[in-house]
């Protein structure tokens, strides 16, 4: 897996806030993607999409504050 670096303007982090930040993608082209955010205010959000379909989506505010984990179940019947 090769992975990208990108920078990113006006999204909006974890906190509310719309800030810049940089963005890291890697795509193993079988399924699985990884998208890992780093907002300018220190914020940080992750995305694992995995070869089965399931989503794990997590954040991290940049006061420390963790947020509850996002599941998508929706592959399963």
């Amino acid at each position: 897996m090769v992975g990208n670096t990108i920078d990113f303007t006006e999204e909006r982090a974890p906190c509310g806030r719309i800030v810049h930040g940089l963005r890291y993608q890697e795509d193993d082209d079988a399924g699985l993607f990884i998208d890992e955010a780093t907002y300018a205010c220190g914020c940080r959000r992750i995305r694992h999409e995995f070869h089965d379909g399931s989503v794990r989506v997590s954040a991290v505010r940049h006061d420390g504050t963790v947020l509850p984990d996002e599941h998508s179940g929706e592959h399963e019947v």
